[in-house]
This record gives C-alpha cells, sequence and structure tokens, in this order.
C-alpha cells in the first residue's frame, strides 16, 4: 500500500550513504509491532559493521549504528503518507500517518474484494498430497481432519502465489483390500451397496478383520486370495476393480459434501510394480539386504547413516515378494517430482508416520534424489471421540461422517430457527448447511495441528467463542448494516475524524490478512488464519457495539460503512481459507 513511498525513502537513504562515504546497501524494513501507530523499521547495525570493516577501524557497532540511524532521521524528507521518522538504537523507524494509513487499508480491500491478501506469483510449484483413503474401509471423522488440512492448506499456499497441485493417493490394494474381498466372497458374493456406501464398506471391512481374528483357516485363505492377486488372477482383478470403484463414488459424495476438489488422483496399484523395480535397484546398490524366503528385503538405515536408533530399519518388500506402503511410496516420490517438476512436495499423514516418512525420506536421499530436501511430512494428530476415545476402522468405533454432519447440521438449524424464525425453509436449510460445516472445519483448524483433537459439540457450534458459527455471524452483522444503508458502500473519501481505540484495532487486524497468509504458508498453518478470523470477528463485534454507524454524522457514516464492508470482506477471505462460507443472513 505504501510502496512508491517507500522506494522514495529508500533512495533517500542509498543517496545519503553515497555522499557520506558509507556502504549502498538494498533496505530491509521490517514492521513494527502495532501498539496504536503503524510503522516500519531497518537497521543500520550490518551497514555500521561493512563501513568499519572496509575502513579498516575499529568502533562500537551499536554507538555507529545509532549514530547513522540518527543522521539519516535528520536528512530524509518524509511525504504526507508519514506522519514522523526516529532513530532508536541503531533503527530508523518511520511511522505512517494514522488516517491515510487507515484509508488505504479500506480502500485496498474494497477494491480488491475477494483478491485481497493474495500474494504476487512465487513461481514455485507445490504439491500438496492429502486425504489418502483406503478403499475398501470407513471415511470418518479422524480421516475428516486431513481433508480438512490438507484443502486449507492449498488454499493458503495458493494465496500466497503457489502454484498448487492438490494430489489424493488413494490406498487401493494392499493386505486390507484382500481381507475385505475375502470377506465378501466368503459370506457377501453378489451383494451390492445402496445409501451411504462408505458405512457400508466399512462395516463390511470391520466384519472381515472379526473373521480373520476369530476364524482359524481365515489367514491361510486371505494369503491364497493375495497370492492369486500378485498373479493378476482375471476373477479377482475384475472383483477388485468393481469394488474399488464402489468406494471412489462414495469418497465423491464425500468431497462433493466438503467442497474438496483435486487435481490429480495416484493410486498405489499404479506404483506397485514400478516399487518392485525400486526394491530391485536398492539391493543392486547395496542400499537394501535381499534375505528372502525366509525374511524380508530390508534397508538397514542406521547402519548405512552411522546413526543409532533413529532411523532404524525400513521394510521395503514382504518374504513372499508381496508389496508394502514402503515399496509404493519410494516409487510415488519419484513419480511426482518427474511428472510435475515440483518445487516442493508436501505429505499430510498422520503424526504417527513420523519415523516411517523419515525413513522414506532418508531413503530417497541414499539413492541419491537431490529434491529429498524438498519433501516434506506435514503431520497432524488424530481426533477422539469424546471420552477419549480414539476411531478406528479395524474395531468400528468410528463416527461416520455423514451421521456427523446430519447432527451438525440439525443442530445449526435449530440455533437459526431460534435467532431467525421469519427465514423460509429453503434458507434456513442453506444456511444450516454451511454454519454444519464450518463448525466442523474450524474445529479443525483453530487447534495446532500437532494437538489432539476431542470434539466436542457446544465447543464447534458456539455462537459467543471462538468458533466459526461466532465468526460468520460477525460477517452477518457487518452484512446487516450495509443493508440498513441501502447495500451501497460509499466511495473513498478523506478521514476527517479522529479515530476511536476500537477502529485502529480493527483496521490493524484486518491491514494483516496479507502477512498472516505468507506466514500461514511458510509454516503449513491454517491455525493462524482460524485465529485471525476469529480476532478480527471479534473486534468487529466491539465495533459493532461501540461505534454508531447508521446514526453517526454523514462523514463518519460512511467512513464506517467503508469500515464495516472491509471486516466482512476479511471475515469472508480468513473463512474462505479455511474452506467455510459466509452465509449473507443467519
Amino acid at each position: 500500500m505504501f510502496e512508491s513511498e517507500q522506494k522514495r525513502i529508500e533512495t533517500q537513504i542509498k543517496t545519503y550513504c553515497k555522499e557520506h562515504d558509507l556502504p549502498v546497501r538494498e533496505i530491509a524494513w521490517s514492521w513494527i509491532p502495532f501498539s496504536g501507530n503503524w510503522g516500519i523499521a531497518a537497521s543500520f547495525f550490518q551497514l555500521a559493521a561493512d563501513d568499519a570493516r572496509a575502513k579498516g577501524l575499529k568502533i562500537n557497532v551499536p554507538q555507529r549504528a545509532q549514530e547513522i540511524a540518527g543522521s539519516i532521521a535528520d536528512a530524509i524528507e518524509l511525504s504526507e503518507a508519514f506522519e514522523r521518522v526516529e532513530a532508536v538504537k541503531g533503527y530508523l523507524n518511520i511511522y505512517f500517518s494514522g488516517k491515510i494509513y487507515a484509508m488505504r487499508v479500506i480502500d485496498s480491500v474494497l477494491r480488491e474484494k475477494t483478491a485481497y491478501g493474495q500474494g504476487d506469483a512465487t513461481g514455485q510449484r507445490v504439491m500438496v498430497e492429502f486425504s489418502q483413503p483406503n478403499t475398501h474401509k470407513a471415511f470418518h471423522v479422524g480421516h475428516l481432519r486431513n481433508v480438512i488440512l490438507g484443502n486449507s492448506v492449498c488454499n493458503i499456499l495458493a494465496k500466497a502465489g503457489n502454484d498448487v497441485i492438490r494430489a489424493n493417493y488413494l490406498g487401493d490394494i494392499g493386505l486390507h483390500v484382500i481381507k475385505w474381498m475375502w470377506c465378501y466372497l466368503k459370506y457377501h458374493d453378489g451383494e451390492v451397496p445402496s445409501g451411504d456406501i462408505t458405512r457400508w464398506m466399512g462395516d463390511l471391512y470391520a466384519e472381515a478383520t472379526r473373521r480373520h481374528e476369530s476364524e482359524p483357516e481365515a489367514e491361510a485363505e486371505i494369503r491364497a486370495l493375495f497370492a492369486r492377486w500378485d498373479q493378476r488372477d482375471p476373477d479377482v482383478v475384475a472383483l477388485w476393480e468393481r469394488t474399488r470403484q464402489w468406494s471412489l463414488d462414495g469418497f465423491d459424495e464425500i468431497y462433493r459434501t466438503l467442497n474438496v476438489k483435486f487435481d490429480h488422483l495416484y493410486f498405489e496399484s499404479e506404483v506397485e510394480d514400478s516399487g518392485k523395480e525400486i526394491v530391485d535397484e536398492l539391493v543392486a546398490k547395496g542400499l537394501a539386504v535381499d534375505e528372502r524366503p525366509e525374511n524380508p528385503v530390508v534397508v538397514k538405515l542406521d547402519e548405512l547413516c552411522g546413526t543409532k536408533e533413529k532411523y532404524r530399519v525400513l521394510v521395503v518388500l514382504r518374504s513372499d515378494g508381496t508389496s508394502l506402503y514402503a515399496t509404493k511410496d519410494l516409487s510415488l516420490a519419484i513419480k511426482k517430482f518427474e511428472q510435475f517438476q515440483l518445487t516442493r512436495s508436501i505429505y499430510v499423514i498422520d503424526v504417527r508416520q513420523s519415523l516411517y516418512m523419515q525413513q522414506i525420506f532418508k531413503t530417497l536421499e541414499l539413492m541419491g534424489y537431490p529434491w529429498t530436501k524438498d519433501c516434506y511430512h506435514l503431520a497432524y494428530e488424530i481426533v477422539n471421540l469424546p471420552g477419549n476415545v480414539t476411531m478406528s476402522s479395524r474395531d468400528g468405533t468410528v463416527v461416520f461422517l455423514q451421521d456427523l454432519l446430519d447432527e451438525a447440521t440439525a443442530r445449526a438449524l435449530a440455533i437459526v430457527e431460534e435467532k431467525n424464525p421469519a427465514l423460509d425453509a429453503e434458507t434456513k436449510q442453506s444456511i444450516a448447511n454451511k454454519v454444519a460445516l464450518g463448525a466442523l472445519k474450524y474445529s479443525m483448524l483453530s487447534r495446532d495441528n500437532t494437538k489432539i483433537v476431542t470434539f466436542d459439540w457446544d465447543a464447534a457450534l458456539d455462537f459467543n467463542g471462538q468458533a466459526a458459527p461466532y465468526i460468520q455471524y460477525a460477517g452477518v452483522r457487518a452484512n446487516s448494516i450495509l443493508r440498513k444503508a441501502g447495500g451501497v458502500v460509499p466511495a473513498a473519501l478523506p478521514l476527517e475524524y479522529d479515530l476511536t481505540v476500537v477502529e485502529i484495532e480493527l483496521i490493524d487486524l484486518v491491514s494483516r490478512v496479507p502477512k498472516e497468509i505468507q506466514r500461514a504458508a511458510a509454516e503449513c498453518k491454517p491455525l493462524f488464519i482460524a485465529n485471525l478470523a476469529y480476532d478480527i470477528a471479534q473486534a468487529f463485534n466491539n465495533f459493532y457495539r461501540l461505534c454508531p454507524v447508521i446514526q453517526a454524522e454523514p462523514q463518519v457514516r460512511d467512513f464506517r460503512l467503508r469500515l464495516a464492508a472491509a471486516s466482512r470482506q476479511a471475515i469472508v477471505n480468513c473463512l474462505a481459507l479455511l474452506g467455510i462460507e459466509t452465509p449473507e443472513v443467519m
């Protein structure tokens, strides 16, 4: 917003340095922590040190930095965009005019609208691999956190200026699939799913697990079926293709409900054969040890790296020659970089797989792939049911997504009917859907991804606390002010009254959106955006309560209407990064 003014100041500083025989350096600005005024600062410590080194002087660097900063502060001329300049402990602090800063923030938001916060193109191509459900299994709340986190990270990275590829890697083969098909053939042959497909598939998988553990002949029968798959028996392949599609259809329904899309789908089955070729390569290079048929093929990472109990041993192929996750994950990593020429590859995967991901990355590094340093495991913790019950597809202790959505929507609908009974039924239902999804998504993203989430209905649907409905409602309140004013946002105008503390705090938070997007993208932390959205909503509610808008004097009224519109846009943009919609009314 102040780029041209900053450039002029930088030119003045460089001119001063040339005229006074000082090193000419690029100026690195940092934001001064907000305490009622907005400003930027530049350090002169390095310049002072460079000058002393070049001239062979022995000086007190902090003292010299302060002298230079003080001289420059006296020499430069400020435009009306700035209020004052000062030299403090080797820093040049320049403060913006509060009124001009406030106007420019609001003007930027209202001019850029949904593009507010969009970063310049970075030239970075980033793939985010997320969701990664296993076919033939349930899709429950635990999976939901992965999808919500991955989708939000993609939104934030794209907003920060990156070229983002949204990838989903589906576990469509492996022992779990063979076990499911064994149970289907033996006890459900000919049946087809109806209604909630993923529930039906998940129930059958839980049954397969119980039968596998209780029936003496099950293990041998499952292994025999796995061998038939490995030999690509046409009947087994045909059953696999048909039943896999059932899972994919069910997943598509879930993704549509969550408004999540993918640019590219990978399947375990497509990298199984190439993964086995990589295992052969590892053995040929002496990186893996083939101990078959008694034992599997392993990469003894600690032995290769000279470490102890850090990477341990990675098993890359079973003793019977069948593949493992590692077999396929090594192949997929290589395929990703070759196919898309990635700058970075982010894996959104359960924190319990942290050691395994380190093993995969280290094995790829030992194979000589330089891009291994650009692979990042974005770990997230589990979601627990109330009472600290960990969900598992294996034993059936799951809350199915549709059940969760149904209950969230019913609860949200009851709140909407209480708050706004005059709305028609269709509008109420639409609002309830947005509030329900918002509540679920925000509850997953408003905690650090490395913290366990125990889902709680009262907290998720709280209209008075740190929850999506509270933030959405602040956006609705802003909309109601604008509606009462005729729905037209006044044109930009000079600010001719002194802002209240409440207005200044609100404008400051709105101004932070672009910087917080960059920070959230750099650290892959939607939490920063979730917190900012809440802070803006809280500050707007203070503004709503303490600053009259419609009844204010004309110039005050027009500026506050623009501030309300900008606040709403900031809330909408932040929530959109979290995958949450903001209703017009509630």
